[in-house]
């Protein structure tokens, strides 16, 4: 590291002196770009070059050696560098003046009111609502409110289910996101209707789907259902199997009643009493009976002791009655899925037919995203779902790409329809505002606080983003850049220059794609690079991706999850997907944040030098 060498006094004022000079001459060449943002983007854009030309050192010598001396580490600067490097000189030349006095370390309020005036601006306050009120001696909270705002996913069910909202509004819901690649104009405009009915104003968001790459269909499997019973090590039924016969079918956002294993629709539900046998032949042609043990208003709940596969349009017999069948209605077809093993062969297709499902290689799929096909040169990397199936190209012809693959599962990876790929060599010529992204601004401009601008790579991206909503005159939406690709990553500077242009402007980590393309062991350094860098040009952040997933999918969280919750108390704001238990993640989430107030202010960064960032005029 290089840090074992103590510099002297004056070695270290010299070295601070001319790291000054170097931010005064960074500043005077990035003076078009600073002169071009919004006048209250001004001072967050020349400290954002200075935090950039300040990090492209390695100042962990210089950090060594000014802690040796009980100096400031440099490790909090990144709101006000300039200033801080400057109060840091006027401490160090008076050590080697030889004058005593008490060092001062400069004064973090102007970065602070900075960064949180923008934070209100574009995510709005605590939202008033929340079912533990935040007040000004709720632990770990110095301002009398909770720092960091809580942006939730609206599941489909929202649209129809105003007391829904209104549950996650009283949880402590701040700001609701709306995903456009899901539900369209009717439904949308349902959720935020009963958004806007919330006390206090929750701001909404709207998240464009752009340019995403995924695997297209495969031919559909059967129409069925399987239940089984609960079997001890030695094979005898500890709990038989329970389901209940509905007329409604059901809903997959909403969880399952307790003690029901499965909802299986039916066309009537007939004269049947409790204590009545029902029989049928399963999907096997197996011979099942089921014991009927309670009906209500919700339906019949049956039990059985052994496995039945339920499947569309069969016959469920009343014994009691003769003639009477129930008959089993539309289930959900069976998921199909490719089997890929190290050493197995990907075609991708540009073609959207539907591929059969093969469990021995070669494979066949398509790739909604064929523009992509361009650029794609052999030898580029290919990750399928999230990085679980890593590939490479062998080659790539008119209409298919032939990936070899290097790395699966142990057993073989399952890969589905409408899973990710990501392609973390190639450099996309695509635009990141899609025609489907063009038509849902027409409504986000006139029903969105902000827009979360999905899978933006460059200035110009972001520019051509604020083209449109200008024409559109929709100069109160504020812009949220997603951070999803390696190519985000490494042009964010100058994406948040140009950004910078407009009023109220964040920037969200997502860290599901940003993990893949950056690989999963670098995830966390990028994370930290991404919080430094808005942290420097004033501009909030929001922590997205999984954040207490276990407990809005299945009741309940992982210790990771809890762990990863209380971290995002460092960003202004932590973003929650949806759920059938998303209010009791709201609940679990603002009582965390609330906690960890006091927490995790506290650091000591080392200031290696990062080559991911530059300012140069391109």
């Amino acid at each position: 590291m290089g840090t074992s060498v103590e510099m002297s006094i004056a070695e270290m004022s010299a070295a601070l002196h001319d790291l000054r000079d170097e931010l005064d001459r960074a500043e005077q060449l990035a003076g078009p770009l600073i002169s071009a943002v919004a006048e209250q983007h001004r001072q967050s854009a020349r400290n954002l070059v200075h935090y950039v030309t300040v990090r492209r050192r390695d100042l962990r010598p210089l950090q060594s050696s000014m802690a040796a001396h009980g100096l400031s580490s440099l490790g909090r600067m990144e709101s006000i560098v300039y200033s801080w490097i400057e109060t840091v000189i006027e401490t160090v030349d008076a050590l080697a003046e030889g004058r005593r006095r008490h060092p001062i370390w400069g004064d973090l309020s102007d970065g602070v009111r900075i960064l949180g005036a923008n934070r209100d601006q574009l995510l709005g306050s605590v939202h008033p609502g929340g079912a533990d009120d935040v007040t000004a001696d709720r632990p770990g909270d110095e301002h009398g409110e909770r720092a960091s705002r809580v942006m939730v996913t609206m599941p489909t069910q929202a649209a129809d289910d105003p007391d829904l909202v209104r549950r996650m509004g009283e949880a402590g819901m701040d700001v609701a996101r709306v995903n456009c690649a899901h539900d369209g104009p009717a439904e949308w405009a349902r959720m935020i209707e009963s958004v806007r009915g919330l006390p206090g104003r929750v701001r909404v968001a709207m998240d464009l789907a752009g340019p995403k790459l995924r695997t297209g269909p495969l031919e559909p499997g059967p129409k069925v259902v399987k239940v089984k019973p609960v079997r001890a090590d030695d094979g005898t039924v500890e709990r038989r199997s329970r389901v209940r016969l509905s007329t409604n079918p059901p809903d997959p956002d909403h969880a399952l009643p307790d003690g029901i294993d499965a909802i299986i629709p039916v066309d009537d539900l007939g004269a049947v009493s409790e204590g009545d046998r029902l029989r049928l032949r399963d999907a096997r042609g197996r011979r099942r009976r089921l014991d009927v043990v309670a009906v209500s208003e919700a339906g019949i709940d049956a039990e059985c002791d052994r496995t039945v596969y339920y499947r569309t349009g069969s016959s469920i017999t009343v014994k009691r009655v003769r003639g009477k069948a129930l008959v089993v209605g539309d289930l959900p077809e069976k998921r199909q899925h490719l089997l890929i093993r190290t050493g197995d062969e990907i075609r991708l297709q540009r073609d959207l037919t539907p591929t059969p499902a093969t469990k021995v290689g070669p494979h066949r799929i398509g790739c909604e995203l064929g523009d992509a096909f361009d650029d794609v040169e052999p030898g580029h990397r290919v990750l399928f779902d999230d990085g679980k199936i890593a590939g490479r190209v062998r080659e790539r012809l008119d209409d298919e790409i032939v990936v070899d693959v290097e790395r699966a599962g142990p057993k073989g990876s399952k890969l589905r329809a409408e899973k990710g790929v990501n392609l973390p060599d190639t450099t996309l010529h695509i635009p990141a505002l899609t025609p489907e992204d063009r038509a849902a601004l027409e409504f986000v401009a006139t029903h969105a606080d902000m827009v979360n601008y999905s899978f933006v790579r460059s200035p110009g991206d972001v520019a051509d983003l604020i083209s449109e909503l200008e024409r559109l005159d929709a100069r109160n939406v504020g812009i949220v850049l997603k951070v999803e690709t390696r190519a985000a990553f490494e042009s964010l500077p100058q994406m948040l220059l140009e950004a910078m242009r407009w009023d109220a402007v964040g920037v969200m980590i997502a860290r599901g794609d940003l993990a893949v393309e950056v690989g999963f062991g670098r995830l966390a350094e990028v994370q930290e690079e991404i919080l430094w860098l808005c942290e420097a040009a004033h501009i909030p952040v929001i922590w997205a991706t999984q954040v207490l997933d276990g407990l809005a999918k299945k009741g309940v969280p992982s210790r990771a999850e809890v762990t990863d919750a209380a971290m995002s108390r460092r960003a202004e704001g932590v973003m929650l997907n949806k759920g059938p238990y998303i209010v009791e993640a709201i609940e679990a989430l603002t009582s965390i944040l609330d906690r960890m107030g006091g927490h995790v202010e506290k650091k000591r960064s080392l200031l290696r030098p990062l080559t991911s960032f530059d300012i140069s005029p391109h």
